[in-house]
């Protein structure tokens, strides 16, 4: 009977986790993708990035999404049972609250394992990764951001580029190009179409013009050359990337333990408390889920979220402090942890009646 109802209080929980995180990163990657996609619209990135930032994301939103998943899957699972009187049921064959963590620990362990593996290296070598590819995006998203019907400049040459649409074969058609030289020398180029191409130096890509006329001279005199060409390359130099510095969230968890400086310990601390947090919540969420005949379905689940916004903000302002220097690192966001676990214990202590047995 006990492995039965070990299988049915895992399954439901896993079912409930998985709907939960399921839906909680759908919203989050809604949110994510309209903003690359305006990125994308701007020429700050790059259209073939886009997909890459996103599968990124995922990797970093999964280091809270596990967390808060499993609180609520918990409270959302053993809230139903009570609902359903399921819980008297367990309880008559006696399965109590304690009794719960035993499929919970089969089910939260590889869980914890995994968010470890996230927070320490998982989400901030996906934050580098992104990093690297924003970089990028300034050198080549000029050469992509080139839209039909929007003009285009085109730094550091400062070149501005207009294309009236896109042929099927992907030409650019109707092209006019305008750039100014050192020496004050006006280039206007009008073009049938026109595409960009690759050049043996991997600082310089081609725009490639098919039949069309080249205008050149000093504005304010009759000094003109107008050039009539079939196909003309004009050289353009990628602008320089400088070196990435890596910030404190993207830095490698080796190179975080080796640091003295305040943002890095607070940083280090902060990855470390990301499993151990997902440890305290499960072990609260038991205890919370407990409701009363006859109460609201989502009263306890409201007290939940409460507590989890409480206790995130309180590791959030911890970090804060050890950045600015106001606690000391000893102390860090272990503190709050240690408030959590003992408020976690002591509810799971009240309601099987610990603390009475003690006074009698």
């Amino acid at each position: 009977m006990i492995r039965i109802l070990d299988r049915y209080i895992l399954r439901e929980i896993a079912m409930t986790w998985l709907g939960v995180t399921m839906v909680l990163l759908l919203i989050l990657l809604t949110n994510q993708f309209a903003r690359i996609l305006g990125d994308v619209a701007k020429g700050k990135l790059p259209k073939y990035a886009a997909l890459d930032v996103i599968s990124l994301s995922v990797v970093q939103y999964l280091t809270i999404l596990i967390p808060i998943g499993l609180f609520l899957a918990i409270m959302l699972a053993l809230g139903r049972f009570y609902r359903d009187s399921e819980m008297p049921a367990m309880m008559a064959c006696r399965i109590g609250l304690v009794g719960i963590y035993r499929p919970l620990f089969w089910f939260m362990t590889p869980l914890i394992i995994c968010v470890a593996w996230l927070s320490i290296h998982g989400g901030p070598s996906a934050m580098h990764s992104v990093d690297l590819i924003g970089a990028e995006a300034k050198r080549g998203a000029d050469l992509t951001s080139v839209e039909p019907g929007q003009f285009t400049v085109l730094s550091p040459d400062r070149a501005v580029v207009y294309g009236r649409s896109i042929s099927s074969e992907g030409f650019l058609e109707k092209v006019f190009m305008q750039r100014q030289s050192e020496n004050g020398v006006i280039e206007v180029v009008t073009a049938d179409k026109g595409e960009m191409v690759e050049a043996d130096d991997p600082d310089v890509k081609l725009l490639v013009l098919h039949n069309g006329r080249r205008y050149e001279g000093t504005p304010g005199t009759t000094n003109f050359r107008i050039i009539e060409f079939e196909e003309h390359g004009i050289p353009y130099r990628l602008p320089r990337v400088e070196p990435l510095v890596k910030r404190a969230k993207s830095m490698t968890f080796v190179d975080l333990i080796g640091s003295n400086d305040l943002i890095h310990i607070a940083e280090l601390q902060w990855r470390l408390s990301v499993p151990i947090s997902t440890i305290i919540l499960a072990i609260m969420a038991v205890p919370l889920s407990r409701s009363r005949p006859r109460e609201g379905r989502y009263e306890r689940l409201t007290i939940g979220l409460l507590v989890f916004i409480i206790y995130l903000n309180l590791m959030s302002a911890s970090k804060a402090w050890i950045e600015q220097g106001t606690i000391s690192t000893n102390l860090g966001i272990w503190w709050v942890h240690v408030l959590m676990l003992i408020f976690g214990l002591s509810l799971l202590a009240i309601q099987n009646g610990y603390f009475r047995r003690l006074i009698k």
